[in-house]
């Protein structure tokens, strides 16, 4: 196995063992961009590191050292050497991109006597800055050493000078921060730092493939479904400089914005500066457009570099570069980070430029981004009204209002009391990105529009404001003070706006959102090409007509008990629980059929033709009953009843295990009377309705079945019921009867149910429960723990499980097809609205699936790459 490759032996098709950094360095030298030339180490010696506990093999050495000579020969440089020095960087690089999880470091092959030697023929400013440098960097990435004692030391010197940049400390100043830095290096590490070039290196190389696994990164692939299994590369490259002086620099730049989609250059640039000062926010940058004046002919080198670029990849390309000495390097390409409203414009742009296919523009957009284009945004006269604070970049788009806090660890804690919450930062992080997953909104005092806050806060569709300089902040007090002196402490609520980069004071009320004419085209690219239908949870007014809004296909679960919740209607059910005899209980289901059928007729209406299934009442009945002593008091006035009556018939219904106890089918089996008022509400509705000229398709959706008997006795009752009122009406209506499979007993005898029922919707809640013997309401206590040891790969409950209760639904519709053709299948458990669940579903041949309505455009895109990737496999 080969494990280290050279940027001219690779190409852009190698990124699962190059990396996409890797790949993408190999494809720019090949294509003849001016790239600092380098080697790759592979993903496969990444794993291999990990195979041999965290050790690099001789083999692997070898073969690092080997392709060095030839490196050293190609770029007429040696490392270590005095009289002409290769510099080189180490970082990191993950079949998919992960930008900033993962560690780097630069300037490795800095040593005291290559510095003495380089300073006295360069400028020596630079070359101790370069150095003061990689000492940090080696401490942080390679010894895990606190990286703040080494930027107390440089902040005491611009201190010292009163100034807060970094350009303003001289070339004595950085030498002296230089011999600092390495006084606490040694301090911290108990030795000093190395002077051999050769162990710099492969210890670095070490470093970053031990950040594959380090906390920031692990929380970043669970975030976004990314295998731990691929592992990292490392890129080892020539250093070029932007720090040397006036006419050097570097930044980073996107083919188009990655906040809205709009094809224009958006990017960022640092006069004197290394590329970390860009991303890091340590500086606030200047427009990209600037770079027009400064250099205008290295400005149009670039744009010649990214068209080319652009469409070489047929994608957004974001991109790192860096001027030494007038003359432009392209460090890295990659298909850029983007928000869902930019995704989609670029998508849709892109096909109208004849770049890619409308398949292939489909498959640009991950489902699960669609959601932020559902986030709300404040109301335009409400924000007439609202106090503006500071204004700071237009970060991430959206609008975010919350309690500030200015710690990760406090946002997520605060978050977990379902607190809204705004984190704020000098600048964020890598290790900021749990606390910047838990919080609405993320506002940074320092950073770009592509330092780390702005690039991250995109990938995840968080607003963001970044570089907001007019707020000065206190992190050990926990305050934020304005120009104008206005103090918010933490806990304090302001408000994001990350389209505009407005900071407003207090909270601003929010409205919903429009969705533009690109993603009307782009929804309807995706359904002229998926198969599977999509249906809505739906049981009221609100949802339904917002899921109908977002294209939902009908209602393919409306949980009836969903109904009763109210406090005028709860009492109604709990006198029927309470009830002692039939005659009782059929009194009280009267008063909850009149409830039923004007909810029935309403989303029948909204619905206007659509199938609704209507699931019978599935919860056990104690969890109508009242837990309150001021509340079973109540009852037992009302229902004129001893208290100990009540208290008793409370306690004769609390169960052991109710999951698995009197709910669903088994409360028609015991209670018929249920049953016949359901569907007696059912049929009068749809009646009502068809006199209205309104098409309806009613589905009877009979839950937690287990045998063909159980199912026929329960249908029984439908039919009989049904029949009653067509005749007193003298209004035929077309329904179905069929069932829920949520018990591995029913997927198993599916052949029989099937005989009986006309359609099967998989709640692949219930049946993952039951598969997996885990608790859905107390698995979250030990499912992070299968997760943190890989015990599990996902969370079950939040994907669906394809090894077993895949098993169990393939087998359930072999069978149920096998005894009724035209059985209709479908899912309406919570994976119904997972892309990756939802191709499953297209994979077995089910005919639809129903999700909550703010997930229906995700599912209507995930069935579209469904259609796509079966028919290409």
């Amino acid at each position: 196995m080969k494990y280290v490759y050279l940027f001219n032996d690779g190409n852009k098709d190698m990124r699962d063992i190059l990396g996409g950094k890797g790949a993408n360095l190999a494809e720019m030298s090949r294509i003849g961009l001016p790239v600092p030339q380098g080697f790759t180490v592979t993903t496969d010696a990444c794993n291999k590191y990990y195979e041999d506990e965290e050790k690099i093999s001789i083999e692997i050495k070898n073969e690092i050292f080997e392709s060095l000579k030839q490196f050293e020969k190609m770029v007429h440089k040696k490392l270590g050497s005095k009289g002409n020095p290769l510099l080189v960087s180490v970082r990191s690089g993950s079949p998919i991109s992960m930008p900033g999880m993962m560690d780097t470091i630069l300037n490795l092959g800095l040593n005291d006597e290559v510095a003495e030697s380089l300073a006295k023929k360069t400028n020596k400013r630079f070359v101790y800055d370069s150095y003061r440098r990689l000492i940090a960097m080696y401490a942080d990435v390679v010894k895990g050493l606190d990286i703040h004692e080494f930027e107390k030391v440089l902040e005491s010197f611009k201190k010292k000078k009163n100034t807060t940049s970094d350009t303003d400390l001289t070339e004595t100043d950085m030498y002296k921060i230089t011999l600092k830095y390495k006084e606490i290096y040694e301090i911290l590490a108990h030795e000093p730092f190395p002077q051999n070039p050769y162990e710099q290196l492969i210890e670095a190389i070490k470093a970053v493939f031990k950040s594959w696994n380090n906390e920031r990164a692990v929380i970043y692939r669970k975030m976004n479904n990314i295998p731990d299994t691929l592992g990292t590369a490392v890129n080892v490259q020539e250093m070029v400089y932007g720090n040397i002086g006036l006419n050097s620099g570097t930044g980073v730049a996107f083919t188009r914005n990655p906040s809205t989609g709009e094809k224009q250059l958006y990017g960022e640039y640092l006069i004197n500066a290394q590329g970390e000062d860009v991303v890091a926010g340590i500086r606030t940058p200047q427009p990209i457009e600037n770079l027009k004046e400064e250099m205008k002919d290295v400005y149009d080198e670039f744009v010649k570099y990214c068209e080319m670029l652009e469409n070489h990849y047929k994608d957004m390309q974001d991109m790192e570069f860096t001027i030494e000495n007038g003359k432009l390097y392209m460090l890295q390409t990659r298909s850029g980070k983007r928000t869902a409203q930019a995704a989609i414009k670029i998508a849709v742009d892109l096909v109208n430029e004849k770049k890619i296919s409308k398949k292939e523009a489909l498959l640009r957009v991950d489902p699960n981004t669609l959601d932020q284009l559902l986030h709300k945004t404040f109301d335009n006269e409400e924000l007439k009204k609202a106090n503006i604070v500071a204004k700071g970049l237009a970060a991430s788009p959206g609008a975010s209002s919350g309690k500030i806090y200015f710690q990760a660890s406090d946002v997520i804690k605060a978050s977990k009391n379902n607190e809204e919450t705004i984190l704020v930062r000098t600048e964020t992080s890598p290790e900021d990105i749990e606390g910047m997953s838990s919080a609405n909104g993320v506002l940074t005092i320092r950073g770009g529009m592509t330092s780390h806050a702005a690039v991250v806060a995109r990938g995840m569709g968080k607003c963001c404001v970044s570089g907001c300089e007019d707020l000065i902040i206190n992190e050990k007090d926990k305050t934020l003070t304005t120009k104008d002196g206005i103090v918010f402490k933490e806990g304090d609520v302001i408000s994001l706006d990350g389209t505009t980069g407005t900071v407003y004071e207090g909270e601003i009320k929010k409205v919903e959102p429009t969705t533009s004419e690109e993603f009307k085209t782009f929804m309807s690219w995706a359904d002229s090409i998926r198969t599977l239908g999509v249906r809505t949870n739906a049981e009221t007014v609100n949802d339904a007509m917002q899921a109908k809004k977002f294209g939902a296909e009908g209602i393919g679960l409306c949980r009836t008990e969903h109904m009763f919740f109210s406090e005028r209607r709860i009492f109604s059910i709990r006198k029927m629980i309470m009830s002692k005899n039939d005659t009782q209980r059929k009194i009280a289901l009267n008063e909850l059929l009149s409830y039923q059928k004007n909810d029935f007729e309403q989303l029948f209406r909204i619905m206007d033709g659509d199938t609704i299934t209507i699931r019978y009442l599935d919860p056990p009945l104690h969890e109508f009953l009242p837990k309150k002593d001021s509340e079973i008091k109540e009852l037992s006035k009302a229902l004129d009843m001893s208290l100990d009556e009540v208290k008793d018939r409370i306690n004769e219904l609390k169960e052991f295990n109710p999951m698995m106890g009197h709910r669903g089918c088994r409360l028609d089996v015991t209670y018929p009377e249920i049953a016949r008022m359901q569907t007696r509400a059912v049929i009068e509705s749809a009646i009502n309705i068809i006199r209205e000229g309104i098409k309806v398709r009613p589905e009877i959706m009979i839950p937690l079945v287990n045998d063909i008997k159980e199912f026929e006795y329960v249908k029984s009752l439908v039919d009989d019921e049904a029949k009653n009122v067509m005749e007193e009406q003298n209004v035929k209506v077309d329904y179905k009867v069929g069932t829920m499979i949520e018990t591995p007993r029913a997927a198993i005898l599916a052949y029989e149910i099937a005989s009986s029922a006309q359609f099967f919707s998989f709640g692949t809640n219930d049946l993952t429960q039951l598969s997996f013997g885990f608790s859905r309401d107390d698995a979250s206590k030990y499912i992070n723990d299968y997760l943190d040891k890989n015990i599990l790969e996902y969370d079950p409950f939040k994907r669906l499980d394809e090894n077993g209760v895949g098993k169990l639904l393939d087998v359930a519709v072999k069978l149920g097809k096998k005894a009724r053709k035209n059985l209709h299948l479908g899912i309406c458990g919570e994976h119904a609205g997972e892309p990756n669940s939802i191709y499953f579903c297209h994979k077995i041949g089910l005919d639809y699936v129903s999700c909550s309505p703010y997930r229906i455009p995700i599912a209507r895109l995930a069935a579209a790459q469904a259609a796509i990737k079966a028919r290409k496999n």
